[in-house]
């Protein structure tokens, strides 16, 4: 018996009823969240947090500056928050302070996470409680 040549497969790519899928277009990409524009920027954070720590520590600028061997002017930059310290400046700084990176981070994270805080203005202030009158928490949505 002869062989038959074989039968094109219709599904086969090149085959007499192929046809390719569909190709769908890519997802959307949504946009970042915007960001609010009154966010402190990480070199005010940082800077406000190792100068609240060195002055509770009671220490000055000159004693950090040298533990740390930073020159006085460039650690008071860092602390104004008008310089922003590299990593490895930021790591003797912290270390001079006896601060660990948790420490910082967690710093910052707490001071940004906190709530608002404002006096109650009106006929009720006189009640007592904070600057004589009560506190509010404001909370953002």
């Amino acid at each position: 018996m002869p062989e038959s040549a074989p039968h094109p497969d219709p599904d086969r790519p090149g085959g007499p009823g192929f046809a390719p899928a569909p190709v769908s277009a890519p997802a959307p990409v949504s946009a970042p969240a915007p960001v609010p524009d009154d966010e402190p920027l990480m070199r005010d954070l940082i800077g406000a947090m190792l100068r609240r720590v060195r002055q509770e520590q009671g220490r000055t600028l000159r004693e950090v500056a040298e533990a740390a061997q930073v020159s006085l002017p460039y650690l008071s930059e860092v602390e104004r928050g008008r310089k922003e310290p590299s990593s490895e400046v930021l790591a003797a700084i912290r270390q001079a302070l006896g601060l660990r990176l948790v420490d910082l981070v967690g710093g910052m994270h707490m001071e940004l996470a906190a709530p608002a805080v404002v006096p109650v203005q009106g006929p009720n202030a006189s009640l007592g409680g904070p600057a004589g009158g009560h506190r509010a928490v404001m909370l953002a949505a």
